[in-house]
């Protein structure tokens, strides 16, 4: 046993691999206990990733995403209701569905952008340059803006689209197939800020 860490002050005699100590330092914000829960579940956590995901790259960023997540909502594990290991991978489960919906969207932009004949070239589609597709679409007219974010943010169907707005889904093609054609233009006129 050892003495090594003081909860509230007061000495805790404990052993090195006490789970029980080591959820406890955690919550309190102990940087070597997320070092040491790292150690021991990321092994854990990748390999679920990369089996529901198939994608090594995926798979590390759920991974990275899991144990930031985890520390930012350290104050909110209780450990009467589960096990460190169990939160976790809810966790890592949580992300692996983001990842599954992200992917979804993607293949959707894509797919949206072939059936307009607009090359994907010039269009980024990796999970970290969303943010790029959100600041062009912002720069859209009203309309056309709203209907791109219902398209891609919400995931709806031309359809359901019009009906949301109360536009012909004709209109609502024809706002799609524009702005991502503009968004293209804007795109290749400065590809460097969009190359990975």
């Amino acid at each position: 046993m050892t003495a090594a860490y003081q909860g509230g002050g007061i000495a805790v005699a404990t052993r090195p691999d006490d789970p029980v100590d080591l959820a406890q330092r955690f919550s309190d914000g102990d940087e070597l206990a997320l070092e040491e829960l790292y150690r021991r579940y990321s092994p854990l956590v990748y390999t679920v990733a990369l089996r529901s995901l198939g994608d090594v790259t995926e798979a590390e960023d759920v991974l990275q995403q899991v144990f930031i997540a985890a520390w930012k909502g350290r104050e909110r594990y209780q450990p009467e209701r589960a096990k460190l290991p169990t939160w976790l991978m809810g966790i890592a489960r949580n992300k692996i569905v983001d990842a599954h919906a992200s992917r979804g969207r993607q293949r959707r932009i894509q797919n949206e952008v072939a059936s307009n004949t607009v090359t994907t070239d010039s269009l980024p589609v990796d999970v970290a340059q969303q943010l790029v597709i959100a600041e062009e679409i912002a720069k859209l007219d009203k309309v056309p803006q709203q209907v791109l974010r219902l398209a891609f943010f919400e995931d709806l169907t031309h359809t359901q689209i019009a009906e949301r707005l109360q536009l012909p889904p004709g209109t609502v093609k024809s706002h799609i197939r524009r702005s991502l054609i503009k968004m293209r233009n804007r795109m290749e006129v400065i590809p460097d800020a969009y190359e990975s």
